[in-house]
């Protein structure tokens, strides 16, 4: 892929528990470890008993109205007949196959690349380590996301198809599974939480049976966000930043809940499109983009620009903008694999403490002065 409740959930485990016969329902909710291990991720709960566990994805795609629960049954575990109706995983998987580059950080982190036997359009991904396997053939290259080679896939026969929707009307999902395909749908994506995003390494982590190994991982992930945060906690949010570039006749902004606007406030800067109420984005026309933000300090430039004379071709009136004046212009998005798979989007939503870091030394310099962009480029 290329381009961008704790207290609901707690409530839908426990009806998950109180639905099952009288012996087996004193059986799992007498459980020590029966608890939401889930603390950020808004669309993700995993419930661990005794040999196995009830991974329930909520809010897999705009306007779902729909949730997805998986059973994670370990060897010789009991399981019990209430939750007989959902797919049922055996773990530790041995094989994979994931259809996101987002997802090769996870595997990595984990130290289970080595279980990824394929992925669609295997150029999209940057990571040095996967990128060895796939050219020694062990990840075979099986389609696109909505187009998978499900011939390709019963021949390699992996234990679990992790993928995703972008709505309701995906028939994809139906023919892998009459097809006998184990399959998951995740929704990292639609996470508007940084740390949100990230806690989905704990998935893998109970999908390969390294639980402890995620939440160890992430701790550290979330340990380095805050203290990110809390180094320019007291400093005023004083330069204002225009986010984005025109997509054919479209300027799409990040609205004031998104991703995007999250790690802009975090980074104690002033996003010129906070007060915009929602998630994802908004499109606008190039005029009120620059009617608002022609005086802006700083431009984040979506986009694989590497100079000024680039942005520039792509649309002479960028220059009106303030910020090509004083050649303030940054982007994320212009760092590359072997292949050509951009690594921001599949390194940053696992990694946001690094994100964040790259903001600050944008926004405020003089606090990283010996850290370097993880992500960001400066256009010459």
């Amino acid at each position: 892929m290329k381009n961008l409740l704790p207290k609901s959930i707690f409530i839908l485990s426990f009806f998950l528990l109180i639905g099952c016969k009288k012996n087996e329902t004193a059986k799992v909710a007498k459980s020590p470890i029966a608890k939401n291990s889930i603390e950020y991720a808004s669309g993700l709960s995993i419930v661990k008993h005794e040999g196995f566990s009830v991974v329930t994805v909520t809010n897999p795609w705009p306007n779902a109205n729909k949730n997805f629960t998986y059973i994670l049954k370990e060897k010789e575990a009991k399981v019990p007949d209430s939750l007989q109706k959902y797919t049922t995983i055996q773990v530790p998987l041995q094989s994979v196959v994931v259809t996101s580059t987002t997802n090769i950080p996870y595997l990595e982190m984990l130290d289970v690349e080595d279980k990824l036997v394929g992925f669609p359009h295997t150029d999209y991904i940057s990571s040095e380590k996967t990128r060895i396997l796939i050219d020694k053939g062990a990840v075979k290259n099986v389609g696109q996301n909505e187009k998978l080679n499900i011939e390709q896939l019963i021949e390699l026969s992996p234990d679990l198809i992790v993928t995703f929707g972008v709505d309701n009307n995906n028939p994809m999902l139906d023919n892998l599974t009459k097809s006998g395909l184990n399959v998951m749908i995740q929704a990292d994506w639609m996470e508007q939480s940084p740390l949100g995003k990230a806690e989905w390494i704990k998935l893998y982590g109970a999908l390969f049976g390294k639980e402890d190994k995620a939440k160890e991982l992430f701790d550290k992930i979330v340990t380095s966000y805050n203290q990110a945060k809390k180094l320019v906690a007291n400093k005023p949010a004083t330069t204002t930043v225009l986010y984005g570039s025109m997509y054919e006749d479209v300027w799409y902004v990040a609205k004031g809940n998104s991703w995007v606007a999250q790690f802009m406030k975090d980074a104690q800067s002033n996003y010129l499109w906070a007060d915009l109420k929602g998630t994802g984005s908004q499109g606008l026309s190039f005029e009120k983009v620059l009617d608002k933000a022609k005086t802006a300090n700083v431009w984040i430039a979506s986009g694989s620009f590497l100079t000024l004379a680039e942005l520039q071709k792509a649309n002479p009136h960028y220059s009106e903008f303030d910020a090509f004046k004083n050649k303030s212009i940054y982007t994320l998005e212009s760092k590359f694999g072997a292949t050509g798979g951009t690594i921001y989007y599949e390194l940053s939503p696992s990694r946001p403490d690094l994100v964040l870091k790259d903001y600050i030394k944008i926004f405020h310099p003089d606090l990283l002065p010996s850290y370097e962009f993880t992500f960001a480029s400066k256009l010459n």
